[in-house]
């Protein structure tokens, strides 16, 4: 993929072959982690290390800074209560 119109999100994470997938050091060794990986463009993918060619989501910087902040403060909290 060259150009910024071709990353779009639910595209399989297999198209994205130059991604450097980073989990959280948080993660369990089961597989039930999170993935992100800095796209070209400031987009950054987010990926089911589950499922590492399935759909990934893309999303901006700013996207991703939202919902880190809303994180920190505990917004999502009740989600894994």
């Amino acid at each position: 993929m060259t150009t910024r119109d071709a990353i779009h999100s639910g595209m399989s994470a297999a198209l994205l072959p130059a991604a450097t997938w980073r989990k959280s050091r948080h993660s369990g060794a089961t597989g039930n982690c999170v993935e992100l990986a800095r796209l070209d463009g400031g987009h950054i993918a987010v990926r089911n290390s589950r499922f590492p060619d399935g759909p990934a989501l893309v999303l901006t910087s700013a996207e991703i800074a939202a919902f880190l902040a809303g994180a920190k403060e505990g917004e999502f909290d009740d989600f894994v209560a």
